[in-house]
C-alpha cells in the first residue's frame, strides 16, 4: 500500500483531543514525521506544487486554508485583551510553510522533526504569549521512530534506490516534457551542473524510470528521454500522494 497523502497523517493526530496547543503539537508532529519518511512527496507537497500548474496550486492554497483554520482556533485560548485576526494565523502558516519550504531547497539531511520546538514556538506565540513560546523552546523534539514494515504493493518501494528530491524533479521534468534532451530536463527540473544531470539521468535508467530513443550521438543528435511504463506508475504514485 502506497504511503497515506500528507492530509491522512495529520488530521487524526489533530482530532485526537485535548488542548488546542495540544492538538496543533499532535498534528505538527505527525507532519513533520510523514515529510521526513517521505522526503520525495514532501518535496512535491512543499515545494513541487508551487511550479505544477493551477491545479497543484489550487489544492495547496487549499489544504493552506485548512492549516490557517487549525491555527486560528488558538484565539479561544488566547488571554490577550483583543483576540488576534485571521490574518495573524494565514501570517503563522505561512512563517511555518517557509521554514519547511527552506529546508526542502536546503536539501538539508537534517530530520525536520527537529524543528518541531521552534516552529511550535512561532505557533503559540500570538496567541498565549512569550511565556508559553519559551516553554515550547525548551520541550525536547520527539525522537524519531522506526518505520513500520510495509503492506502491499507500494512501487516506490519496489525501487532499489530512495528517490531524492533533485531524482523527483527530473522525474517530473520528464513527465510534463517527454523526449526531451539532457539540456532542457536540467532546465526544467533546476539543475544547472551538466555531470550532475548526466548522471542522475544515468541511475533513473538504471532503474529502468526513463529510456532514451535519441538519435545518433556521433552526428550530434541530443538524448530523448521519456518515462518507462515503471517511470510512469512510479510518477502517479508520487502524484497521488500530493492529492
Amino acid at each position: 500500500m502506497a504511503a497515506p497523502p500528507l492530509g491522512e497523517s495529520v488530521l487524526p493526530a489533530y482530532r485526537a483531543g485535548g488542548s488546542w496547543r495540544a492538538r496543533v503539537a499532535a498534528g505538527l508532529e505527525a507532519a513533520l514525521r510523514f515529510l521526513d519518511a517521505e522526503p520525495a512527496v514532501g518535496y512535491l507537497c512543499v515545494v513541487g506544487a508551487l511550479g505544477a500548474g493551477p491545479r497543484a496550486l489550487e489544492r495547496r492554497a487549499r489544504v493552506a486554508q485548512v492549516l490557517v483554520a487549525a491555527v486560528h482556533d488558538g484565539r479561544r485560548e488566547t488571554h490577550a485583551a483583543r483576540r488576534p485576526d485571521r490574518l495573524v494565523a494565514e501570517g503563522v502558516v505561512g512563517a511555518v510553510l517557509a521554514i519547511v519550504h527552506s529546508r526542502f531547497q536546503e536539501r538539508n539531511s537534517k530530520p525536520l522533526l527537529g524543528l518541531s520546538s521552534a516552529l511550535m514556538a512561532v505557533i503559540v506565540l500570538p496567541y498565549l504569549g512569550a511565556g508559553a513560546a519559551e516553554r515550547e523552546l525548551e520541550r525536547p523534539a520527539p525522537r524519531t521512530r522506526r518505520a513500520a514494515a510495509p503492506t502491499g504493493r507500494d512501487p516506490l518501494r519496489e525501487l532499489d534506490m530512495r528517490l531524492t528530491y533533485r531524482t523527483v524533479r527530473v522525474l517530473l521534468a520528464i513527465a510534463a516534457n517527454p523526449a526531451s534532451s539532457n539540456r532542457q530536463i536540467a532546465t526544467v527540473a533546476g539543475i544547472a551542473d551538466q555531470g550532475q544531470i548526466s548522471k542522475l539521468l544515468s541511475r533513473l535508467q538504471s532503474l529502468g524510470l526513463i529510456a532514451n530513443a535519441g538519435g545518433d550521438h556521433s552526428k550530434g543528435e541530443p538524448n530523448a528521454w521519456s518515462l518507462t511504463p515503471t517511470g510512469e506508475e512510479v510518477t502517479r504514485t508520487l502524484q497521488a500522494q500530493t492529492a
